[in-house]
């Protein structure tokens, strides 16, 4: 089905607005390049000299390119062996931004009673922080071990499995669905890259936020130019 251009860079796929807020229960957010206006794993690749190398297997896993999210991140994660925490309180002080919009956005689905989730592939030292400063209500994402102060180049396996990848996004926005007691009709799913479209494919409305193509291709609502608080102009 072809996107229809309702304003300049706003598109949709498949609705009828204007929607009602309220009608949903939930809405789950990616963090990097979503909520978030860097790939926390690049500036982190930044302070150990390998930005370039990090940052071309990251462009490849959002576009899809790499089909192997999870691969594709330990190699990542690898490279960053020996970084400082404090690298990662640097990133997060000097260079992390909320995308324009995105308290705005966030603040009217919280108004309209809806319940926040942030999924990430991203790491919980900054998703945490994003958390905290969103007032989300629920948060998963993946633990870098550190030991003496210092990235191992690996991953803490968790409970509930290893990597935040896009089939553990589907599997934690159905799993919240379920304890809310609320049909995946009701959710809202908000990411940008391949690995989100797992999510969104379940979700009542999906809304791409300057996505990749696979995204634009896919998502409900396609935010393309602007900041996230343009999806108020479909949710009412």
């Amino acid at each position: 089905m072809n996107a229809q251009e309702i304003e300049p860079g706003l598109f949709i796929r498949g609705l009828t607005p204007p929607l009602r807020l309220s009608d949903f229960k939930l809405v789950a957010f990616d963090m990097d390049s979503t909520l978030i206006n860097i790939e926390c794993v690049d500036e982190i690749a930044a302070a150990a000299g390998r930005k370039a190398e990090v940052s071309a297997i990251t462009e490849a896993a959002m576009r899809g390119e790499i089909t192997d999210y999870k691969d594709s991140l330990r190699r990542r994660v690898a490279l960053l062996k020996g970084v400082p925490l404090t690298a990662l309180e640097a990133v997060y002080a000097d260079h992390l931004e909320l995308n324009p919009g995105v308290e705005a956005f966030v603040q009217a689905c919280q108004s309209a009673g809806l319940k926040t989730l942030l999924v990430s592939g991203g790491f919980t030292f900054f998703s945490d922080r994003v958390r905290q400063r969103l007032g989300l209500d629920f948060a998963r994402s993946n633990v870098l071990e550190v030991e003496d102060g210092h990235l191992t180049g690996r991953m803490v396996d968790r409970p509930w499995g290893d990597i935040v990848d896009g089939a553990e996004k589907r599997r934690v926005v159905l799993e919240v669905c379920e304890l809310m007691g609320i049909s995946p009709e009701q959710a809202i799913a908000v990411g940008d890259g391949a690995n989100d479209l797992p999510m969104m494919s379940v979700a009542g409305l999906s809304i791409g936020y300057h996505g990749k193509p696979a995204v634009r291709e896919e998502a409900m609502l396609s935010i393309e130019a602007g900041g996230m608080d343009r999806a108020l102009t479909v949710l009412r």
